[in-house]
């Protein structure tokens, strides 16, 4: 879970610790996904004491990314380092992505199948690429090569031929938070 940013498009305001329906929206995010995918490693940088106290028994581990300034890809490496070695995939999941549920995380292990070339799992809905992405093993020492504000998607076109969209429900997958526009739109509980 990558949830270091400093969220400078939301005008300064963490939008992982923005509240949602009482919850921070990172607790949110780690809620949606516990139950799918284990284990659960949080990777911090702005805010880190603040994101850390919003996870406070959460089951998940932590590791701080020093350079998140330099952006999204030195967050991945960090993450992807952390990996423990005994996995198939891991899957690479953005912590202002609240609508991404354990329905979402089951379809796309669910697809996840090596053997028939189904090694990169990428949700789709209505034609729309969408995240997180579930990788094969393989492709984490490639991953940890991308450089700058970007994550793996590069990867996504090298590797064109193991890519397997997994179409989905609702547009969950496609929803981030990046602006206050995004923030105001989101559904909350009455």
């Amino acid at each position: 879970m990558l949830a270091a940013g400093r969220s400078v498009r939301l005008g300064g305001v963490n939008k992982l610790l923005t509240q949602l329906d009482g919850v921070a929206m990172i607790t949110r995010v780690v809620r949606n996904l516990r139950n799918s995918a284990n284990p659960i490693i949080v990777v911090t940088g702005h805010d880190q004491e603040q994101v850390m106290q919003a996870l406070t028994g959460e089951a998940v581990s932590y590791v701080h990314n020093p350079d998140y300034t330099v952006g999204l890809s030195s967050s991945l490496h960090c993450g992807l380092a952390a990996l423990p070695s005994d996995i198939d995939a891991v899957l690479v999941c953005l912590g202002d992505m609240p609508q991404v549920n354990a329905t979402h995380i089951a379809r796309l292990i669910a697809s996840f199948d090596p053997a028939k070339g189904h090694e990169i799992c990428v949700p789709f809905f209505r034609g729309q690429r969408g995240n997180p992405v579930l990788w094969a093993m393989r492709f984490v020492p490639e991953m940890m090569q991308v450089s700058g504000d970007v994550g793996a998607r590069a990867l996504l076109e090298t590797h064109a031929g193991v890519v397997f969209p997994v179409q989905m429900a609702d547009a969950g997958v496609l929803v981030d938070i990046d602006k206050p526009e995004d923030l105001a739109a989101l559904p909350r509980s009455s």
